[in-house]
């Protein structure tokens, strides 16, 4: 097994329950780490074998850019996209950071953190 990390993704969306979070956004940290075996694209040095981290960056961007109230709803559909889509996963973890959260103090973000495994 191995693992991959994809880190400090910087994203600008519109999360959160309160109407102007909606409308004026936020921005966003994201740091994902996946578990698989590379041990295969490790011996044939193909990107066919491995989990490609472009493919998990444009899942997290193109989640993070449907607008939702929480945080963790976001990374459920993140971890579902991941298991669906790449078979060599078996276990994720995502980490959503809202940067400067509009919550009554000197805050430098709020995180979520998620983490699942493959069901067989």
């Amino acid at each position: 097994m191995g693992i991959i990390k994809v880190e400090n993704i910087r994203v600008f969306a519109y999360h959160g329950c309160l109407q102007e979070e909606t409308k004026i956004g936020s921005d966003y940290r994201v740091d994902l780490k996946v578990k698989a075996n590379l041990q295969t694209s490790a011996k044939t040095d193909k990107l066919s074998d491995t989990v490609d981290y472009v493919f998990l960056n444009r899942i997290i961007k193109e989640e993070m850019g449907i607008a939702s109230h929480l945080l963790e709803t976001v990374a459920r559909r993140i971890l579902n996209r991941i298991f669906t889509e790449d078979k060599l996963v078996e276990k994720a973890t995502v980490l959503i950071s809202k940067l400067n959260p509009p919550i009554g103090g000197d805050v430098e973000k709020v995180t979520i953190k998620m983490t699942d495994k493959r069901k067989n």
